[in-house]
Parts: structure tokens; C-alpha cells; sequence
């Protein structure tokens, strides 16, 4: 048996690359995993290589509150319980000086971000028992900052105090809930931040971020999951309120 057995997970952003590593290691320890996201494609290929037995899917826009409920009920109709819940939808927002920064473009990242993960807590919370854990999937710049990108570091922070928030809202519940912060992964999200970052070509670009990250590499979304899967399981039972980098040692 595997250290989840019988256990039940929503992912949302769960067609990303992280998402789906998550959801893999997740069912690998024996969850099954719910999958909830923008694209249709993704979710239906990613619900399908874990298999129906497995996995579920639905489209939802995380800023939309009644698709996110939608989403938990059904994860919850299709399994008959919730355990592990992440909160993993994001974009990267845009690229500019304070100055300059668009207006749309600040309260988008911080629509998907922040109130993203609000709303799958405040749905999700109400059908989780003792020993559940709640994470959300802040990053690097949840912890320091950079020039230029206002909304996302700005999103990544706020998801640090919704977590604390809840961590002490729910811990007399037995609920768990931590942010994870990677660094720079090697997916295709991270790329286009780079090269909208520095101006320069992917190869380039990448080179640039590696010269910023102690461990001179990006992240596999693989070494994400295991973080993940480390506090989804009864391994973090004593982790509540955490900040857990996993950024090769950039926020050090």
C-alpha cells in the first residue's frame, strides 16, 4: 500500500507542468487526484494517463466561484472525500516598471493567484477532516522579489498570508496548510518569464537565471512533486504555517 492510500486530492492548474508531476506522485503513493484547470486538452489527457480509476477533470476558472465549487463537488461526489488540496493555478502577469506596470494585467495575476487559491480553500475546506493538508504554490519571489514584476511577486506574497490565516484558522481542526516556493523550473511557463525578463532567446534567457540559482540548474517539475507529495503526506504531520522553498538555494 502506498503512503495515501485511500485518500482524495484536487489539483487546480492541474494540467500544468507541475500539476500533473504532482497528481503522478500523488496516485504513484495511491491517491486518486482531481484534476481542475483552464485547458480542456490537458485535463482530459493528463485525467486520462492516470486512469479513470484514478483520476477525474473539470474546466474551471479559478476566479470564478461558482466553477470552483463546481470542481470540489465534483471531486468530492466522484471519490466521497477530500484529503489533500492544492492550489496551483497561476499565470506570470506581466513584465514592466512600477511606473508602467498595466493595471489589467495586476489585477488578472492577482485574480488567478490570490483569489484562486481562496476560493478552492473556502470550498474545499468545508468537506476536509483531521489530517487533511491544504498547500499553496507560492514561489522563489513569494520570499525575496525582483524588479519589475509587481503583480506576480506581489500575488506570491499574498498567498503566504492567506496561508498563515488559515494554518491558524484551521489547525485546531487538525488541517494542515503550507505554501511551497520553487525556484525557476524547467517548463515552458518558466521560459516565456525568462525571455520576457531579460529580452533575450530561451537558451540565452535560461543561462541568465542559472547564473542566479546557487545549484546552477533549473528544477525538474519532478523534484517540485516530491515536495509536494512530502506535505501531502503524514511525513509534515508537525508542518503547519511553513514556507518551503525548493529553489536551489535562491531565497537563501
Amino acid at each position: 500500500m502506498g503512503t495515501l492510500e485511500g485518500r482524495a486530492a484536487i489539483i487546480t492548474g492541474g494540467e500544468g507542468s507541475i500539476g500533473m508531476a504532482t497528481a503522478r506522485a500523488l496516485a504513484r503513493e495511491g491517491a486518486r487526484v482531481f484534476l481542475a484547470g483552464a485547458s480542456e486538452p490537458g485535463l482530459r489527457a493528463g485525467a486520462g494517463e492516470l486512469g479513470p480509476d484514478t483520476a477525474g477533470w473539470a474546466v474551471a476558472d479559478v476566479t470564478d466561484s461558482a466553477q470552483v465549487k463546481a470542481a470540489v463537488d465534483q471531486a468530492v461526489a466522484r471519490f466521497g472525500r477530500l484529503d489533500i488540496v492544492v492550489a496551483n493555478a497561476g499565470i506570470a502577469g506581466a513584465t514592466a516598471p512600477i511606473a508602467e506596470y498595466p493595471e489589467d494585467a495586476f489585477d488578472a495575476t492577482l485574480a488567478v493567484h490570490v483569489r484562486g487559491a481562496f476560493l478552492l480553500c473556502k470550498h474545499a475546506v468545508p468537506h476536509l477532516a483531521s489530517g487533511a493538508s491544504v498547500i499553496i504554490t507560492s514561489s522563489v519571489v513569494g520570499l525575496t522579489a525582483a524588479p519589475n514584476i509587481a503583480g506576480y511577486s506581489t500575488a506570491k506574497h499574498a498567498q503566504v498570508g492567506l496561508m498563515r490565516t488559515l494554518a491558524a484558522e484551521l489547525a485546531p481542526r487538525g488541517i494542515r496548510v503550507n505554501t511551497i516556493h520553487p525556484g525557476p523550473v524547467d517548463n515552458e511557463f518558466q521560459h516565456g518569464v525568462e525571455v520576457a525578463a531579460t529580452g533575450a532567446d530561451q537558451a540565452t534567457a535560461a543561462a541568465v537565471f542559472e547564473n542566479m540559482i546557487p545549484l546552477a540548474r533549473h528544477a525538474a517539475p519532478d523534484e517540485i512533486a516530491r515536495a509536494m507529495l512530502f506535505l501531502a503526506g503524514d511525513d509534515s504531520s508537525f508542518m503547519t504555517g511553513a514556507t518551503l522553498p525548493v529553489d536551489g538555494g535562491m531565497s537563501s
